[in-house]
């Protein structure tokens, strides 16, 4: 019997979730738009992901309210890719969906930091942070490299400014910058 292509028989709130984030490359595109990542090129470069597939999943993120389309630029135009409200919501799954990869499949350390801005502290492993607390919210939070990052070194636009502290949901880049 082949395999299906949807969860339509599902009853399930997990499996209409994952009928718009389980696609490959969809998750990572969510993950580069908390990142500050917004441009097509941008996310492009970073991901390696062919065209097709790129401008596809913004389409359905877009649709499905999870990334807002704005216009940066009239001459010639161009587009770049926000997370709405939505979209933001997704960030307590997504933060610890990658703590549980950095705990389970990772063995040269965290690949990036994520600590709470306002008290400078590391986040545990549920986004609470670990001085006050309490949940924090993604613009909240400041990304830093870790001690894994050595571990891979890419030198398209985002990666060089991925090792820079910065504070999520803030646009990573905005003109293409040179490598390190």
């Amino acid at each position: 019997m082949a395999l299906g292509k949807n969860y339509d028989r599902q009853n399930c709130s997990f499996a209409r979730a994952l009928e718009l984030l389980g696609e490959r490359w969809t998750l990572l595109l969510v993950r580069d738009a908390f990142y500050g990542v917004r441009r097509y090129a941008d996310f492009l470069a970073h991901l390696d992901i062919p065209r097709a597939v790129l401008a596809d999943r913004l389409r359905s993120l877009t649709e499905a309210g999870v990334l807002d389309r704005r216009r940066y630029s009239d001459a010639p135009p161009r587009d770049e890719y926000v997370l709405t409200d939505r979209g933001r919501e997704l960030w307590s799954a997504f933060y610890q969906l990658g703590q549980w990869g950095e705990r389970h499949l990772s063995s040269n350390g965290p690949i990036r930091l994520f600590v709470h801005a306002d008290c400078d502290t590391a986040l545990d492993p549920t986004g609470a942070c670990g001085g006050c607390g309490r949940l924090v919210a993604p613009e909240e939070v400041e990304i830093r490299p870790g001690p894994g990052e050595v571990a891979v070194r890419r030198d398209d636009p985002v990666s060089v400014a991925l090792r820079r502290p910065h504070r999520l949901l803030t646009p990573l880049i905005g003109e293409p910058e040179k490598a390190e």
